[in-house]
């Protein structure tokens, strides 16, 4: 690929603070999805090859570009002394969660930073709580801050990019980030999704700056590759983004239980290099990737191996 002549490397990006956060033993976003990550790293050989960050904090008023200013309060106010405070029927805070949500917002944040500064060729975020269903005024869905919107918004105001692009490949459609980023000109969002399925939106009236392509459970690894390369890529290469970000979620993987569809690691690899092309043709190869969702400890650490083992082009 063009324009990767000197040796920059892929960031990883994590933090200790990301694990203690958990919302109950029988929860499937638990901390044990991280410890898959690494323990998979490590056995494929490929932690060695990548650059390691532990996750700042992000400052509140980078959050603000993306939420409103009093749902930010009420989170502060409502971490609880112990135990857990329910956010919606299955997302939950306990002591450590608005700590762990700040330090994986500031990893999008800071590989953003380094990404653009040229310090890295690309990152890629192992945090948790995700953040795509998390809405301008609420947390939803096992998120609390809108991680991807947060680091697009950032890109945009405080490097002066004037476009940018947010990848979408969870099985759930992320409700948060359009509602979010929806009629901001300066951002094009491509998404796939199981359809009909949690949170039972995207599939109508979507803004102008949204591709959604709802796809039916079943759904394979050559239906996903066509649309990528029939839909989103044409779109993309169109909108000319000068940074790509992703929402990679890993639950469209067929040993998932939470989603229906049929993807394995290989078409993870296939749409993360279709993904690098368009980065390496408009954006410099500058891509900042976060992790979302995926539930099956082994299919989610594979996974997540091929797509960054992809993006360090090993």
């Amino acid at each position: 690929m063009a324009g990767r002549e000197t040796m920059v490397h892929t960031g990883f990006y994590t933090h200790g603070a990301c694990a203690a956060h958990e919302m109950g033993s029988w929860h499937p976003e638990s901390p044990e999805r991280l410890a898959a990550i690494q323990d998979q790293l490590i056995a494929s050989g490929l932690a060695q090859h990548l650059e390691h960050y532990d996750a700042p904090q992000a400052p509140f008023e980078a959050i603000a570009r993306a939420h409103d200013l009093a749902y930010i309060e009420k989170l502060r106010a409502s971490v609880p002394h112990q135990g857990y405070w329910p956010v919606d029927p299955d997302t939950t805070m306990n002591v450590h969660t608005l700590r762990a949500a700040l330090h994986a917002a500031g990893a999008a944040i800071d590989a953003t930073d380094r990404v653009i500064a040229g310090e890295l060729a690309n990152a890629f975020c192992a945090v948790r709580p995700p953040g795509h269903h998390a809405r301008h005024k609420s947390a939803m869905g096992f998120c609390f801050f809108n991680n991807v919107a947060i680091a697009a918004r950032h890109a945009l105001v405080a490097h002066g990019l004037e476009r940018v692009a947010v990848i979408d490949f969870d099985v759930h459609h992320g409700n948060g980030t359009e509602e979010i980023l929806s009629n901001d000109e300066r951002v094009l969002m491509v998404s796939f999704f199981q359809h009909p399925f949690y949170p039972y939106t995207g599939a109508e009236n979507p803004a102008p700056n949204m591709l959604n392509v709802p796809v039916p459970a079943g759904s394979g690894g050559e239906v996903v590759r066509e649309l990528v390369d029939t839909q989103w890529l044409p779109r993309l290469d169109a909108f000319a983004p000068q940074m790509i970000f992703i929402s990679a979620g890993f639950d469209a993987h067929r040993e998932d239980d939470l989603g229906q569809m049929g993807l394995v690691e290989a078409d993870y690899a296939y749409i993360t290099r279709r993904l690098m092309e368009v980065a390496d043709r408009h954006a410099k190869g500058r891509i900042v990737s976060l992790l979302e969702g995926g539930y099956n400890l082994s299919a989610l650490a594979r996974s997540v191996v091929a797509h960054v083992k992809t993006l360090a082009q090993l």
